[in-house]
């Protein structure tokens, strides 16, 4: 029994892999089309606006795209392949904005609206436009495992970007990775520090940086502390589904299933027509050899997901397989 137990999560994991690298190979790229329009808080049109679409389906990353507003506001993007994208938007005198999107090949992506928030005292946070690249540049390193690269991209985009506190953040785990518990603490509670004063931002950034010191004390096996500043990550921004979602992927990625499943099921409640948490669930019963209640969250998933998206297709195989042993 245990012999084939073995054997059926083999084949699952067999299946999951060449899933994921056929969708890898596809990085992004496809015929799906996205567009909609940059406000500020007036609902004028924020002309000259940078949108950096990124591709997210996959660790490994992929397609990466530009665009700028026109004088109506108004920006688009083609070619784009089905699943997650991450997009942000900058504009001199505004706080900058981050939104996860979900791009369909076969149906009509709805017009999206973003509004940007001015930035405290009515001083941009980005001084200097061309260091985004440097940003752009730490993030790459920092996916790569090159956290001294990518800790001195990041402090140099802060040198030419004073306001841009929000950096601290990624510069706080650049230190986490490289085993300098102490140093990242000291730049996690000074992102808490000037998040107190940032009406546009501050509630989201705390929460960051909980969950940042969250994670901090996990890296140290200290579960107890981990939990609690998790909770007041959560607490902090109680309707932020990607809050208690990024939670959940934490405690899944250090095999803590109960609390992973804890906190997939409140993102999936704040956000029921999320499709990603119900993903997430599945594996976790998967972990746990519940397979029926993986079977639930997978046929969940299954009818909230774009069909012409690459995980369909995986997810199908995994029910499948588990319908076949079950």
């Amino acid at each position: 029994m245990k012999k084939n137990h073995y054997r059926f999560l083999v084949i699952l994991l067999a299946i999951f892999f060449l899933s994921q690298t056929l969708a890898l190979a596809q990085a992004g790229r496809g015929v799906g089309r996205l567009g909609g329009v940059v406000l500020d808080n007036n609902d004028k049109p924020v002309v000259g606006a940078r949108l950096v679409l990124t591709y997210v389906q996959d660790a490994g990353g992929g397609l990466k795209l530009e665009a700028t507003t026109n004088k109506k506001g108004e920006w688009s993007f083609i070619g784009l392949g089905s699943g997650r994208w991450s997009l942000m938007v900058s504009a001199e005198g505004f706080a900058p904005a981050t939104q996860e999107v979900t791009v369909s090949q076969l149906e009509k992506n709805p017009r999206i609206t973003i509004k940007l928030q001015k930035a405290s005292g009515g001083v941009s946070i980005i001084q200097d436009q061309a260091s985004l690249e440097l940003l752009d540049q730490g993030n790459e390193f920092f996916k790569e495992g090159k956290y001294d690269t990518a800790l001195a991209m990041f402090e140099q985009f802060y040198e030419k970007n004073p306001s841009a506190y929000q950096i601290l953040l990624n510069i706080g785990d650049c230190y986490r990775e490289k085993g300098e518990m102490d140093k990242a603490m000291e730049y996690y509670n000074q992102v808490m520090e000037k998040a107190r004063t940032d009406m546009a931002m501050g509630v989201s950034m705390t929460a960051k940086a909980l969950a940042a010191i969250g994670l901090l004390y996990l890296k140290q096996d200290n579960l107890e502390e981990a939990t609690r500043y998790f909770k007041q990550s959560v607490d902090t921004a109680p309707q932020d589904e990607v809050v208690a979602f990024n939670v959940g992927e934490v405690f899944f990625t250090n095999q803590k299933l109960d609390e992973a499943e804890r906190y997939f099921k409140m993102a999936s409640g704040i956000k029921p027509d999320w499709p990603e948490p119900y993903l997430k669930l599945g594996y976790v019963a998967l972990n746990k050899n519940d397979l029926p209640a993986a079977i639930e969250y997978f046929e969940k998933f299954l009818k909230l997901e774009p069909q012409d998206s690459p995980r369909v297709a995986m997810v199908q195989q995994i029910l499948q397989a588990i319908k076949k042993h079950n």
